[in-house]
């Protein structure tokens, strides 16, 4: 097994390796991923000196859940820190978000990955009003208290609600969108995090694979592949796929990202090199659904960090292609 750098996930004071593995993808939201595949996917990473998986309840209704609870299983010399999510298998209405249902979801998700208490829970993107619910808060700490959770966090769409946890002493960390096509969060969210200590874990780090640089304006994907049924927001919020970016404005950019690499580097490389070393970021957690994107993906840890002029022309290329046109909201 390859060792990887390890930082503190926030108030959980454990370490965990700076990429980390998203596991979306192996519940079938991005096209069917067959069971070997996927056990192919998290041992490539364990032996590349991964130690966290990302995951959730609602990713393939359990299924992705249910393949790392099996691999745990098989492989408890692993170390692996596993964090799953909680939140989206209701209608999202702050009323929702209540003791009751937490002891539901968090009892579904303990028995899925095989675990009594587990290294820690997230809010799945709540609505805003939930992250300033001392209610929910102190729902949470009970689970913390009855042992079903070592440590509870929050997954956010916004920069704004990012701030709002951050401000909270009992989250651990704070999940949210980052990547070179999505820079507001290094504004403010990072600093206040870094301050704070609390973790921050950096998701759709490849903007759902056009920083990959492989697509062009004629890639077609699966029907059940959210790429296809959530590019305006139909499914989910918009940011989760592309982040946000419209599809032919994001090929167009992510060429002129890929002319940024370094040579013998990948643009996927590159992106979570960017992310990896900016201040206040814990792990990021780039997906995978075959043995070589996952070794890859895990091998960006190792690349030197970028210079001063390649971080100038990401943030260059993002204001002038990126930010004023698709994301005045964030």
């Amino acid at each position: 097994m390859i060792r990887m750098e390890q930082r503190t996930l926030g108030r959980t004071g454990r370490d965990v390796s700076v990429v980390g593995q998203g596991t979306w993808q192996l519940g079938g939201d991005w096209g069917e991923v067959e069971e070997a595949d996927a056990f192919g996917v998290l041992d490539a990473a364990v032996e590349s000196g991964v130690t966290f998986f990302d995951t959730a309840d609602v990713y393939g209704d359990g299924r992705s859940e249910q393949l790392i609870g099996r691999y745990m299983k098989d492989r408890p010399d692993a170390g692996v820190f596993v964090a799953t999510k909680m939140g989206r298998r209701a209608e999202q209405l702050p009323e929702n978000y209540v003791l009751d249902n937490f002891r539901s979801w968090n009892d579904r998700s303990r028995a899925n990955l095989g675990i009594d208490t587990l290294d820690l829970v997230q809010l799945h993107c709540p609505p805003a009003a939930v992250l300033s619910s001392d209610a929910v808060y102190d729902a949470l700490d009970t689970l913390v208290a009855e042992q079903r959770i070592a440590a509870y966090a929050v997954s956010v769409e916004t920069c704004a609600e990012a701030l709002t946890a951050i401000a909270r002493p009992g989250v651990a960390s704070v999940q949210i969108i980052l990547n070179p096509f999505r820079l507001k969060p290094l504004d403010e969210v990072l600093p206040a995090a870094l301050e704070a200590g609390v973790g921050i874990i950096a998701r759709v780090p490849l903007a759902s694979g056009l920083l990959s640089g492989r697509y062009t304006a004629d890639t077609v994907f699966a029907a059940e592949d959210h790429r296809t049924y959530n590019r305006h927001g139909e499914a989910f919020d918009q940011g989760e796929t592309f982040s946000g970016v419209d599809f032919r404005t994001g090929v167009d950019a992510a060429a002129e990202f890929a002319a940024l690499a370094p040579e013998g580097t990948t643009p996927a490389q590159t992106a979570l090199r960017w992310i990896v070393q900016q201040p206040g970021v814990t792990t990021v957690i780039p997906g995978a659904r075959s043995v070589a994107q996952a070794r890859a993906n895990a091998s960006a840890a190792a690349l030197p960090p970028l210079p001063q002029g390649t971080l100038d022309a990401v943030r260059d290329l993002y204001d002038r292609r990126i930010r004023a046109e698709v994301h005045p909201r964030w």
